[in-house]
């Protein structure tokens, strides 16, 4: 091959490298205009109308409009522009944002998180920290020891981040109504609707099958939601620039931040009471932070300055033009600055736009919810994830069903989309101002910044929207009281759940039961060994629990494989897969108790199925080996090291597993594997495969058998617990769980009481534990104990 040749193909494949690298890129911006600008890019219905509102109604006057949009201009600018795009982008957690990123990220680099089982170890995982992070040379900051050493300030912390969480979850309900009525009300100008109460109509019909349809994921249409949007931006975008040129092109001058002081000239103290309406111009700017976790930085940033923030500016720039014209056409300024020849084109184009953002927005909403519940600040629900859906996407049926609920409520008690704009834009004020102060906490603590960085950013963008906010105290009695309500029940309910579920733990921390007694009662318990494999499910990360001493008093036989199985969140976006498992031991070998830590970040979506049996046999067996073969002297008295298994380099290669069609004790062994005969009697066996006939649930299940290795062992007692182990699998598994009744003391204050029986409450009204953990009824076992707390 000649040398011109091979620099031909190495120039080649330079050009393709270099197309891959654009491609993905431009492939996750154009995703993002779907998923992430539907809200921002629906706010050119509403905003001058909610502007122009009340007593600003009827002003006839060019300098008010121009004051106007000059105000919308230096908003998105600063807000949306400014903080989100170019600073708020850079505080992710690892790629992801939103206020619970914000805490966690504060949390690993701070003694702030209130989760009482963290543990050393979790500190070790390559999610936790950057790669290259160093804790040298970082200065000691004052406020970092100030809030680390006060409990009360760390619970003021986490109630900050639950305000954020409740007023996301109110936008969830909020925006949905405000967008397809805003969108629907189109009608009245076209189709000259009289009758008041058939526009909210249409707009419900809409709400409730969007809602209804919520369980079927968004994976069979998403494909469209970019095309929607992209389509919806090129309207608003060509008919902005035609009304500038139409209508007054001298809208340009309002650029100006002159004009500002221009509207308040004129409008007053009216003008100041309606300025919440502008903020609306940049409602669901939130959305490009909270789920930057589905994309990266650099595409959305990029999507944000080139396309969206474009569009909307021309847009608002040739509404303000044409109602510089048409003053009296305020209240319907979108709908009526559409030429005729494409006002129904551009109709249903809103309608389907407004569709797919509330489907974005209803998403977010799981998501914050799901994250909270990680951080044990939310009652337990049900999140349904299939692998067909979109990555990372969830759904809960109950959060949807009360989102259905308030959304309708609220278009039926309102029916005006002023109303409604005064309760969306306060939730959506106050998420942005929690974001504020959160993200001064991190410029300070995690990218150790000086104190008066942190306090110039807060003081700047806090002052804007404290601003904005003393507009909204006006509004408060005219519908901006929804969120504040929503918000304080949801409050409520969540730091109840997160101080009941810590005084839970700490009771079991106080009342598990000591190693010494375990280790008097012999390899066998005191009790009778029968076959199988029992997974005892405790929070506890160290220790035995009484709920099994308390189990084994009143039925004096357990299974011969114990495994304490405790499944905890780490304050990290996700744990990968390969160091998701903590595996040890519990005294003495000849004991056969184990001991497994299922560690999940707070995005992570917990998936039992069969699968977590088949990992944990492989886990322990690789955990036999990895013990022998290291350090003999774990044979100890209490709890033995934890070691992250699946990181070995042989792993998987200790058993060998392979599906079975039949029933698993009936198959013939493998070659080279070693025969482990079942411990059951044939009546047992017959008894287990018809109720596996009998049972649909168990007859979906994959079939998993496993084999011994028919190798030379150099501890001989390492072949023996591991066909102990796999004879345990072949027997089945059972889960035991608590089931808890937890009671105030009868001293306890009436506040107190008041937490604790809400808390009781509500574990009885929510889904059990075993509906979170996704453990089959049929293998189940619940063990009750009360708690006094």
């Amino acid at each position: 091959m000649s040398s011109s040749d091979a620099n031909r193909q190495r120039g080649s494949s330079t050009t393709v490298e270099c197309k891959s690298q654009y491609k993905a890129p431009l492939f996750l911006a154009y995703q993002s205009l779907g998923f992430l600008f539907g809200d921002i890019s629906l706010s050119p219905l509403y905003v001058y109308q909610s502007i122009f509102s009340g007593r600003l109604k009827h002003v006839q006057n060019e300098d008010a409009i121009f004051g106007a949009f000059s105000l919308i201009f230096w908003t998105l600018s600063l807000i949306s522009m400014f903080k989100y795009a170019v600073i708020m982008l850079s505080a992710d957690d690892n790629g992801e944002g939103g206020t619970v990123a914000l805490y966690s990220h504060l949390c690993r680099n701070a003694k702030f998180c209130l989760l009482p089982n963290h543990q050393a170890s979790d500190e070790e995982l390559s999610t936790y920290r950057k790669p290259g992070y160093s804790n040298r040379n970082i200065p000691t900051s004052s406020l970092k020891k100030f809030i680390e050493k006060n409990k009360n300030t760390k619970i003021v912390l986490l109630v900050f981040v639950l305000l954020g969480a409740c007023m996301v979850i109110c936008v969830g309900a909020l925006m949905p109504a405000i967008s397809v009525l805003s969108s629907v009300e189109g009608l009245k100008i076209e189709a000259k609707i009289k009758n008041e109460s058939i526009v909210p109509l249409i707009s419900c019909v809409l709400l409730v099958g969007l809602f209804v349809l919520q369980h079927r994921g968004a994976h069979t249409v998403a494909f469209m939601f970019p095309p929607v949007i992209i389509l919806w931006l090129l309207s608003i975008f060509a008919i902005g620039i035609y009304n500038v040129i139409k209508w007054n092109p001298r809208i340009y001058q309002a650029l100006s931040p002159y004009y500002i002081f221009k509207f308040f000239l004129v409008t007053g103290k009216d003008g100041w009471v309606n300025l919440g309406g502008v903020f609306l111009c940049v409602a669901g700017t939130e959305a490009m932070f909270t789920d930057l976790g589905y994309y990266k930085k650099a595409p959305v940033r990029a999507a944000f300055s080139f396309v969206i923030y474009p569009c909307l500016i021309l847009q608002y720039m040739g509404q303000a033009a044409f109602l510089s014209q048409n003053l009296s056409a305020v209240p319907i300024s979108f709908y009526a600055s559409i030429p005729d020849v494409l006002f129904w084109p551009v109709f249903v184009v809103a309608a389907l736009a407004a569709i797919v953002a509330s489907q974005a927005v209803i998403s977010s909403t799981f998501s914050i919810v799901q994250q909270c519940h990680a951080f044990e600040c939310f009652p337990r629900v049900k999140a349904v994830h299939s692998r067909r859906w979109i990555d990372g996407q969830t759904y809960i049926p109950e959060i949807n069903w009360i989102l259905m609920i308030i959304s309708l409520a609220v278009i039926v008690g309102f029916g005006d989309t002023n109303h409604i704009g005064y309760a969306y834009g306060i939730a959506c004020l106050i998420v942005a101002f929690v974001t504020t102060w959160l993200t001064s906490l991190v410029i300070n603590l995690v990218w150790h910044q000086s104190l008066i960085v942190a306090i110039a950013f807060l003081l700047f963008f806090g002052s804007i929207e404290v601003f904005f906010l003393s507009s909204y105290c006006m509004k408060i009695p005219k519908g901006g009281w929804v969120p504040i309500v929503l918000s304080a029940v949801f409050m409520v309910v969540m730091y109840v759940w997160h101080y009941g579920s810590r005084k839970k733990y700490f009771f079991d921390m106080h009342n598990k039961v000591s190693m010494r007694g375990i280790l008097t009662l012999g390899p066998s318990l005191g009790i009778v060994r029968v076959p199988g494999m029992g997974l005892i499910y405790t929070e506890l990360a160290t220790g035995v629990p009484a709920s099994f001493t308390h189990f084994l008093t009143n039925l004096p036989a357990f299974y011969q494989v114990v495994v304490f199985v405790c499944v905890k969140t780490v304050s990290v976006p996700s744990v990968p897969h390969a160091e998701r498992y903590l595996i040890g031991r519990i005294g003495p070998k000849s004991y056969r108790l184990y001991r497994c830590i299922v560690r999940n970040g707070y995005k992570d979506v917990y998936s039992h199925e069969n699968d977590f049996e088949n990992e944990l046999v492989m886990s322990i067996a690789e955990f036999i080996q990895l013990e022998a073969e290291g350090s003999g002297n774990l044979d100890g008295t209490g709890d033995g090291r934890m070691a992250v298994v699946r990181t070995s380099g042989k792993f998987g290669t200790r058993l060998r597993m392979s599906e079975s069609a039949g029933f698993e004790g009936d198959s013939n062994n493998l070659p080279g594997a070693l025969t482990v005969s079942s411990s059951k009697s044939s009546t047992l066996k017959k008894l287990q495969a018809m109720y596996e006939q009998e049972s649909p649930e168990l007859n979906t299940r994959r079939r998993i058998r496993f084999e011994v290795l028919n190798t030379i062992y150099r501890d001989p007692h390492v072949k023996e617990e591991l066909m102990e182990l796999v004879e345990a699998k072949r027997a089945g598994a059972a889960y035991v769980i608590g089931h808890s009744h937890v009671k105030a003391k009868w001293n306890s204050s009436f506040a107190k009481k008041f937490a604790i029986n809400l808390y009781s409450f509500l574990r009885k009204n929510c889904r059990s534990p075993a509906v979170g953990l996704n453990i089959p009824q049929t293998c189940l076992i619940k063990v009750g104990m009360n708690y006094h707390v």
